[in-house]
């Protein structure tokens, strides 16, 4: 009977443990994250807790995880809406389960997990919209945009992104959401070229109507997206062709509603002329750019400041040299490769030194390389049948999409022993630098325990990893 009775309790404290883990998973997946992390992150609090080994499966809306402690395990299944980027909760999560330490109890972390799931958001809707607006009046000019293309994208952004927000509300399909959003903006944009245009017929030239593709770029899932390359990567193929195909549906439907615009007021999806500035001009407009570009996109992704700041640089030092290398003749899928790379360490470093998720810092900078034009061209033929024109444009965006993907994987195998191994001990995971670091500020300022010395891994691998 005392058997019975010890495993039964055993079993009990499994379950409120499983739960607790399982928790700090569905958060994480459900602030946008991909799978490595999330399992990471369940891995640590895991451990902490006293589990002996964790196993877990991740897509983009479910998680399945066993638990196992002295011979008994548990396992659960957990389902999750559809992931909405917020860059701010997952560097608050990562806090937490980096925080975690041997002797954590179930209760505590789900006391710590109540906070952040309490917190507020940490922009209000004007700020984010104003982001996107930025984002996306930079993007046009990247995209040879002058400055009547780049207003317009801008307001038709913001308008766009705010009616997004607000359908959030309603809890619609994400799909028609997107689809809707989409030909808001894109009205928007051409409304707003004939009332420029008539306003002041001396001044402004006829917009450019491929230009219009610049005010849905808010709409594209870079998270998703980049999470994906990342996740097949490590031959995660669940998490990584579930990510994958929401990508492309989400892709399609901002797509679907830019060519519904199109086609009423006839436009073709053709090249846009470079733009004849001097040299410096050129250079120092691209360098403002992108950093407002990558800034823009930061925001609304709900990226504090200081991370969002970081990004901007990040952003800046691997973009216009990419320009520059593509205007002086450069391979365009091997300058993005090299950019995004650079991307990917420059972000390892900054994520040590904030510290903050280097997923937070890296995602915005590679966005402003995204080929949306190209991918708009490509989706805008398969639709009117037109094969040729659509293989053409699609391998070239495809192409770029697996160059920026490419580069990152590489930036992430160079710094993360962790994350090159195929299975990894999700409870005996290397202590990382920035695990150290925010062990000791919560010793300094919580005054909880250091943990372990820094150079132990809390019973796992001494070698040094990144957050």
């Amino acid at each position: 009977m005392k058997q019975q009775g010890s495993r039964a309790g055993q079993e009990a404290t499994l379950a409120e443990q499983s739960n607790a883990v399982c928790r700090m998973g569905s958060m994480m997946l459900t602030a946008g994250t991909g799978s490595y992390r999330v399992k990471a992150a369940m891995g640590r609090v895991a451990q902490a807790l006293g589990i002996e080994q964790l196993e877990a499966q991740v897509s983009l809306n479910e998680i399945v995880a066993t638990t196992r402690v002295d011979g008994t395990f548990r396992t659960q299944v957990v389902e999750v809406p559809v992931p909405v980027v917020n860059a701010d909760r997952i560097a608050a999560l990562m806090r937490v389960s980096l925080r975690a330490t041997t002797g954590l109890s179930a209760a505590k972390l789900q006391r710590q997990l109540d906070q952040v799931e309490a917190k507020a958001q940490h922009h209000p809707h004007w700020v984010i919209v104003a982001g996107a607006s930025v984002a996306c009046a930079a993007f046009a000019f990247l995209n040879n945009g002058r400055w009547q293309e780049c207003l317009a994208a801008g307001i038709a952004a913001g308008c766009g992104k705010l009616f997004q927000l607000l359908l959030r509300r309603f809890r619609l399909n994400q799909l028609g959401t997107v689809a809707m959003a989409s030909t808001l903006a894109c009205t928007i944009y051409m409304v707003f070229a004939q009332v420029l245009q008539w306003a002041l017929p001396q001044v402004v030239q006829p917009l450019h109507a491929a230009a219009f593709t610049s005010a849905i770029l808010f709409l594209i899932p870079g998270f998703p997206l980049l999470t994906a390359a990342l996740d097949l990567a490590r031959f995660d193929f669940i998490s990584g062709m579930s990510r994958l195909l929401y990508a492309s549906m989400i892709t399609l439907a901002a797509a679907l509603g830019a060519w519904l615009v199109a086609w009423a007021f006839g436009l073709s999806p053709g090249e846009i002329p470079a733009l004849e500035l001097p040299a410096g001009v050129l250079l120092g407009l691209r360098v403002l750019a992108s950093l407002a570009g990558v800034f823009g996109f930061a925001l609304t992704f709900n990226t504090p400041l200081r991370p969002a700041l970081a990004a901007s640089l990040i952003g800046v030092a691997a973009n216009v040299p990419r320009l520059a290398a593509v205007d002086a003749g450069g391979n365009p899928l091997l300058c993005a490769m090299a950019a995004t790379t650079l991307v990917g360490l420059l972000a390892g470093i900054a994520s040590q030194r904030l510290p903050a998720p280097r997923i937070i810092l890296s995602v915005p900078a590679v966005l402003i390389m995204i080929p949306g034009v190209s991918t708009y061209r490509a989706l805008v033929a398969m639709i009117n049948r037109d094969p040729l024109q659509a293989l053409s444009n699609g391998s070239a965006a495809l192409g770029i999409v697996v160059a920026l993907s490419a580069g990152l994987a590489v930036a992430r195998m160079v710094a993360d022993p962790a994350w090159i191994q195929p299975n990894p001990s999700w409870t005996q995971m290397p202590l990382t630098h920035a695990q150290q670091v925010l062990r000791r500020r919560a010793a300094g300022v919580d005054g909880e325990p250091d943990g372990p010395p820094p150079n132990s891994t809390g019973g796992g691998d001494s070698s040094q990893g990144r957050a």
